[in-house]
Protein backbone atom coordinates (compact mmCIF):
# COMPACT_ATOMS: atom_id res chain seq x y z
CA UNK A 1 0.00 0.00 0.00
CA UNK A 2 1.18 3.11 -0.48
CA UNK A 3 -0.36 6.62 0.85
CA UNK A 4 0.40 10.35 1.04
CA UNK A 5 -0.72 13.66 2.30
CA UNK A 6 -1.51 16.56 -0.30
CA UNK A 7 -2.43 19.57 0.31
CA UNK A 8 -5.58 21.36 -2.47
CA UNK A 9 -4.04 24.82 -3.71
CA UNK A 10 -6.40 25.67 -5.93
CA UNK A 11 -8.96 28.64 -4.98
CA UNK A 12 -12.04 26.58 -5.65
CA UNK A 13 -11.22 23.37 -4.18
CA UNK A 14 -12.42 19.79 -5.82
CA UNK A 15 -14.94 20.65 -7.84
CA UNK A 16 -16.37 19.13 -10.85
CA UNK A 17 -13.72 19.89 -13.99
CA UNK A 18 -10.62 19.03 -10.98
CA UNK A 19 -12.71 15.65 -9.88
CA UNK A 20 -12.87 15.17 -13.99
CA UNK A 21 -9.01 15.39 -14.10
CA UNK A 22 -8.25 13.50 -10.75
CA UNK A 23 -10.25 10.93 -11.63
CA UNK A 24 -9.23 10.59 -15.61
CA UNK A 25 -5.82 10.27 -13.90
CA UNK A 26 -6.62 7.48 -11.08
CA UNK A 27 -8.21 5.63 -14.28
CA UNK A 28 -5.33 5.34 -16.04
CA UNK A 29 -3.53 2.85 -13.49
CA UNK A 30 -4.53 -0.91 -12.31
CA UNK A 31 -4.73 -0.43 -8.37
CA UNK A 32 -7.51 0.56 -6.64
CA UNK A 33 -7.17 4.00 -5.53
CA UNK A 34 -8.83 5.94 -1.90
CA UNK A 35 -9.00 9.02 -1.20
CA UNK A 36 -9.82 10.61 2.44
CA UNK A 37 -11.06 14.13 3.67
CA UNK A 38 -11.78 14.36 7.19
CA UNK A 39 -13.69 10.80 8.50
CA UNK A 40 -14.93 10.58 4.84
CA UNK A 41 -12.81 7.87 2.35
CA UNK A 42 -14.48 7.47 -0.96
CA UNK A 43 -13.03 5.56 -4.24
CA UNK A 44 -10.78 7.82 -6.05
CA UNK A 45 -12.31 6.36 -9.63
CA UNK A 46 -15.95 8.07 -8.57
CA UNK A 47 -16.31 11.86 -9.47
CA UNK A 48 -19.13 11.63 -7.27
CA UNK A 49 -17.55 10.10 -4.81
CA UNK A 50 -14.78 13.19 -4.65
CA UNK A 51 -17.16 15.95 -5.38
CA UNK A 52 -18.84 14.13 -2.28
CA UNK A 53 -15.53 15.00 -0.06
CA UNK A 54 -16.22 19.12 -0.36
CA UNK A 55 -12.74 19.49 -0.21
CA UNK A 56 -12.11 23.33 -0.12
CA UNK A 57 -8.71 25.33 -0.51
CA UNK A 58 -6.18 24.31 1.75
CA UNK A 59 -7.74 21.12 2.84
CA UNK A 60 -5.81 17.80 3.32
CA UNK A 61 -6.26 15.23 1.05
CA UNK A 62 -5.23 11.39 1.86
CA UNK A 63 -4.41 9.57 -1.47
CA UNK A 64 -3.60 5.58 -0.85
CA UNK A 65 -3.48 3.19 -3.67
CA UNK A 66 -3.15 -0.84 -3.44
CA UNK A 67 -2.63 -3.04 -6.35
CA UNK A 68 0.43 -3.41 -8.84
CA UNK A 69 1.12 -0.23 -9.86
CA UNK A 70 0.11 1.86 -6.64
CA UNK A 71 3.80 3.85 -6.51
CA UNK A 72 3.15 5.47 -9.66
CA UNK A 73 -0.32 6.20 -9.11
CA UNK A 74 -0.31 8.07 -6.18
CA UNK A 75 3.03 9.71 -7.41
CA UNK A 76 0.98 10.86 -10.39
CA UNK A 77 -1.96 12.19 -8.43
CA UNK A 78 -0.36 14.30 -5.85
CA UNK A 79 1.24 15.72 -8.53
CA UNK A 80 -1.42 16.70 -10.10
CA UNK A 81 -2.89 18.37 -6.90
CA UNK A 82 0.72 19.69 -6.13
CA UNK A 83 -0.05 21.40 -9.61
CA UNK A 84 -3.01 22.68 -8.67
CA UNK A 85 -4.64 20.24 -11.56
CA UNK A 86 -2.88 21.92 -14.41
CA UNK A 87 -3.65 25.14 -13.45
CA UNK A 88 -7.25 24.92 -12.89
CA UNK A 89 -8.91 28.18 -10.46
Amino acid sequence: MTEADVLVLNESGLHVRTCGVFVQTAGKFRCEVFVRHGDTEVNGKSILGLIGLAAENGAVLHIRAQGPDEVEAVAALKQLVDSRFGGMA
